[in-house]
């Protein structure tokens, strides 16, 4: 989710440690270069472009490469395949690129301007299943190779877009041979892509080449997990772990840029969503760093001397916000009618014991929010308020909504489309951190003061992204990662998006908020931008389709055994790939 514009002057946009800072040296010095990475949940499937979670973006950044990538330390766009940032033109519709030549495939192929043009092609193609990058890709209106020269590629855009740049760094560039070793999309335009009369599903060869693409064994299967970054996926046990090892004799051996350095010779990521278990293993040593350890779990290891001595850590804000989604538009039938009036979305906030949440499950380091945008930035809209727990305004709000206690059992009811319907509902949560079911528990609790009753179902973090998708929920906990960008609102408020099955799971939104989602997206000066996104924000804080809750600070631990260590704000918080074992130094590259 491409998200955000930089705030400047608040904090530093990275911390750093040097090894042996903040404590003692460590104690026993492993000798090895492998990094052992724990983390609380693996990837959906590494699909290039139709895959999309946190963990694959991480990986992502260490087996891919990107025309463009992401400048953690600057919060700005990076070129990796481009030579240079593009050359823009006076009107901000046309962008040319000139690729570098250095870059290879495992084949020994050189990667070309043919692969970035496949690339974007295959991603803005419909038959691809990718709803949830669609809009991002919407303002493309064609790419064309340079016949002068064949590194310089120039991209036409329908409009000026605050994420033209930007939106370059979601897309992984694939080797066309492999993924369209019969060229199949040659044939097509982005025009054709873009017109609506045109029906993909009738052109016998683009469904062939589609039914593949789009074949799990992208996702899953590592003899056709393809890319062109430093690191390859070696192993992969579901549940447990991911191992990336570094490849021989590959175009970035020696190279020192952000990305395409290569410390350690693999980097082993683990799986552990035990609190008590993960701290042990860090007491033991056994994992070198981490960006998803529990608050609660962070604050009790710092009272252990066996942590401190050996590792560097901190609470870092983040451009991230977590929330819960409210069904709006169910079915009707699998899915009651619950929360189609504004007013009882509003009880259900004034239900949440936020407050306590924050102190219980984030002993208070989080930040709440109101909006769908982190306080780190300056867009954000200060004169929204956190919605404080109110239960006997929520039971007046819920009484004038129409639900009533007739039958006297606590729970309240109301006749929707000739039928009694209770107050009753699921509030599920993703399996893979205790705070996410300690939020659903708190938050059911509140609930039941004011005759609700709302039942915690934990569910594997795939199940939960496909019921979001398909709007088979009625509550549920969860988080947007945000980043750097400039925020576009489309992927998940447009009305659009919700049709689509994209990433509008409450079904939010009307022509009005969709037409000031168009006018932000064009609007390259920030402060006209800015007043608009404040007026957004404040229709969805009227609304309530998410129940806000924090900005929360990332838990960040290194073992001290490696060089300097960088900290970011942006969710690729640390960069495994640039870890050295101390005393080490990566060799000088032409091509940084």
């Amino acid at each position: 989710m491409r998200k955000g514009s930089l705030i400047t002057g608040l904090v530093a946009s990275s911390l750093l440690f040097s090894c042996g800072g903040g404590g003692e040296k460590p104690k026993e010095e492993k000798k090895n270069n492998i990094v052992v990475y724990h983390t609380i949940g693996e990837p959906d499937g590494m699909h290039p472009i139709n895959d999309n979670s946190g963990p694959r973006t991480e990986i992502n950044n260490y087996t891919q490469i990107f025309l463009v990538n992401t400048d953690v330390k600057n919060n700005q766009p990076l070129p990796y395949l481009a030579a240079a940032q593009p050359e823009i033109s006076e009107d901000g519709k046309t962008y040319t690129y000139t690729l570098r030549t250095d870059m290879k495939w495992d084949d020994g192929k050189t990667v070309t301007s043919e692969d970035v043009m496949f690339t974007f092609k295959a991603a803005k193609c419909p038959l691809a299943n990718n709803p949830h990058a669609k809009p991002y890709l919407d303002n493309i209106l064609n790419i064309t190779i340079d016949p002068a020269d064949k590194n310089k590629m120039i991209f036409f855009m329908k409009d000026k877009y605050i994420q033209n740049v930007w939106m370059l760094t979601d897309f992984p560039i694939m080797q066309r041979i492999f993924f369209d070793p019969n060229d199949v999309l040659s044939k097509y335009t982005f025009q054709q892509f873009d017109d609506k009369k045109f029906k993909a599903d009738k052109e016998a060869t683009l469904m062939t080449w589609a039914t593949e693409f789009n074949s799990p064994k992208y996702s899953r299967d590592m003899k056709f997990l393809a890319g062109a970054g430093p690191y390859r996926i070696s192993g992969w046990e579901p549940g447990q772990s991911m191992t990336l090892e570094k490849k021989k004799n590959h175009w970035s051996d020696g190279k020192t840029g952000m990305y395409e350095m290569a410390g350690p010779d693999k980097i082993i990521i683990t799986i552990n969503r035990e609190p008590n278990s993960y701290m042990l293993e860090f007491k033991k040593q056994k994992y070198d760093a981490s960006t998803y350890i529990e608050i609660k779990a962070l604050m009790e290891l710092e009272k252990s001397k066996e942590f401190t001595d050996n590792y560097n850590y901190a609470f870092m804000p983040t451009y991230s916000y977590s929330y819960i989604a409210v069904n709006m538009r169910p079915d009707g039938v699998k899915h009651k009618k619950l929360f189609t009036d504004p007013k009882v979305r509003l009880a259900l906030a004034k239900l949440t014991p936020a407050d306590d949440m924050n102190k219980v499950i984030y002993k208070g380091k989080a930040k709440r929010v109101a909006a769908p945008i982190s306080p780190l930035k300056n867009e954000y809209n200060q004169d929204l308020k956190p919605i404080d727990l109110d239960i006997e305004g929520a039971k007046k709000l819920l009484a004038e909504a129409g639900w009533k206690d007739s039958d006297g059992d606590g729970i309240l009811e109301k006749k929707i489309d000739g039928e009694v319907v209770k107050m009753e509902f699921n509030i599920q949560y993703m399996a893979t951190a205790p705070s996410w079911k300690d939020m659903a528990f708190m938050a059911a609790e509140g609930f039941y003061k004011g005759g609700i009753k709302a039942t915690p179902v934990a569910v594997d973090f795939n199940v939960a992204l496909d019921n979001l998708k398909n709007h088979d929920f009625d509550l549920l906990v969860s988080a947007w990662q945000g980043v750097a960008a400039p925020e576009d609102h489309e992927q998940v408020w447009s009305t659009k998006s919700w049709a689509t099955k994209g990433s509008n799971f409450t079904g939010w939104g009307t022509p009005q908020s969709d037409a000031l989602i168009d006018s932000m997206k064009h609007e390259l000066d920030e402060n006209k931008r800015f007043a608009m996104s404040k007026r957004f924000q404040k229709m969805i804080y009227d609304d309530q389709p998410y129940i806000f809750l924090y900005s929360s600070v990332r838990r960040i631990a290194v073992h001290k055994r490696f060089g300097d260590q960088e900290m970011y704000y942006d969710r690729q918080a640390i960069l495994l790939n640039r870890f050295l074992l101390s005393g080490a130094s990566a060799k000088p590259s032409a091509v940084d």
